[in-house]
């Protein structure tokens, strides 16, 4: 086929525009991706930096709320939370101490005879209350038999033997009389006059009246009594049952001098005195308080452990004290200044304690935040304390609704965290 030039330039040079527009749209295709990859990642660092920004302000807030709860006045009134500046009170020391009940030395009796006897009857039972001279059991053997006879003769012999003493004086004296006789006289008539002294003190002891045995009244038994009032705490013996003298027979308590008998270590000593207050618990009485107050302090130490005895008189008895109740006891020492707050005001969760302190804000609010303290003592509904952190001087401080103030802290929290 034969072309032309005309027609060979037009077709080259429609095949040339062709190529270029090719070209152009490509390098146009090329450049707006690129600049859509340059603008996307500029919009994604700048959501990123937003996301960052974001996430650190809602930590920043969650932070803060676990540290901090805000109300308005008006709830806070309705809550009726005083804030008042942290101040000072008189609390009371205390020394802890263990210990028991007892009774002093002359409210304890032990019961025995005074000869080897046989029980013949038993009168009373444990947890009998007794009187003083109260008979608690009867005893019988033959010397207790023979103790009277013996007596009794002595006695029918004194009588004759005073006649013969006073005749023989009368003859001494008139100087008719031998001085020998007289003398003997005398003699026998002591003689005879200390041992019926003698068997009336025996009889007296076996509590027989020797009155009734002038007279002819011989006892079987001897009764054995009661040397105290109040309780029969043991019963040692039973019937038909051969005693020695020695040998107790029961054991007599009075409790209406009970008291706790504590003891004070050596490095506490010098801190006890007389006239202190004692708060104690017997562990069979639960929960139940009780009160005394030190009358006497002793002046010898027991060994192993070191401690003396501090004896405290109770002030509010109930019948069922029983000397040898293990007791733990507080010794009130005297008063020392110390921060301290309302029961209340302090809020605590097992080992760990908190006091919230109050910052005026703006809107009429106040933001409170939870300080950890360490508890000292406890005295008439106030606790004292030490904060674990330095605080500022004059801060202001929850004077109660701690335990509110607390769970609203922790609901806000829960909220948060979801």
């Amino acid at each position: 086929m034969k072309v032309n030039r005309t027609e060979f330039t037009n077709l080259i040079s429609k095949e040339m525009n062709n190529k270029i527009t090719i070209y152009i749209a490509i390098v146009f295709l090329t450049l707006n991706s690129l600049t859509s990859c340059k603008n996307q990642n500029k919009v994604d660092g700048n959501n990123i930096e937003k996301n960052v920004v974001a996430e650190n302000v809602v930590s920043k807030n969650k932070e803060a709320h676990k540290e901090e709860l805000t109300l308005t006045q008006k709830q806070i009134d309705i809550l009726n939370i005083k804030i008042e500046p942290l101040s000072k009170r008189t609390m009371s020391g205390f020394i802890e101490v263990n210990g028991k009940l007892g009774v002093p030395p002359q409210n304890e009796a032990v019961v025995n005879t005074t000869l080897g006897a046989n029980i013949s009857s038993i009168k009373v039972v444990e947890g009998d209350l007794v009187k003083k001279g109260q008979v608690l059991v009867y005893i019988s053997h033959p010397d207790i038999i023979k103790l009277q006879t013996d007596y009794l003769q002595t006695y029918n012999q004194l009588t004759f033997l005073e006649q013969d003493y006073n005749r023989q004086k009368k003859l001494y004296d008139a100087k008719v009389g031998s001085g020998r006789d007289y003398q003997l006289a005398k003699s026998v008539f002591s003689s005879a006059k200390g041992l019926a002294i003698g068997y009336e003190n025996q009889l007296q002891l076996l509590g027989l009246s020797y009155t009734n045995i002038r007279s002819g009244n011989i006892s079987k038994v001897a009764p054995v009594i009661s040397p105290i009032d109040g309780f029969i705490e043991k019963v040692q013996i039973k019937s038909g049952q051969y005693v020695q003298p020695q040998t107790s027979l029961f054991e007599v308590v009075n409790t209406e001098h009970i008291h706790a008998d504590l003891m004070v270590f050596e490095k506490d000593i010098s801190n006890v005195k007389n006239g202190q207050l004692v708060k104690f618990n017997v562990e069979t009485l639960g929960d139940q308080e009780m009160t005394a107050k030190i009358y006497a302090v002793g002046k010898s130490f027991e060994e192993g452990p070191k401690a003396l005895h501090v004896h405290a008189e109770i002030e509010n008895k109930n019948k069922n004290l029983i000397p040898g109740m293990y007791v733990n006891a507080r010794i009130i020492t005297e008063g020392v200044l110390q921060q301290a707050l309302p029961e209340d005001a302090i809020f605590q969760d097992r080992k760990t304690s908190y006091v919230f302190t109050a910052e005026k804000e703006k809107n009429d609010t106040w933001g409170f935040t939870p300080k950890e303290v360490v508890i000292k003592s406890t005295s008439n509904g106030f606790i004292s304390f030490d904060f674990i952190e330095k605080i500022e001087e004059n801060i202001m401080v929850a004077q109660g609704g701690a335990y509110y103030l607390m769970a609203e802290m922790k609901k806000n929290e829960t909220e948060h965290s979801h």
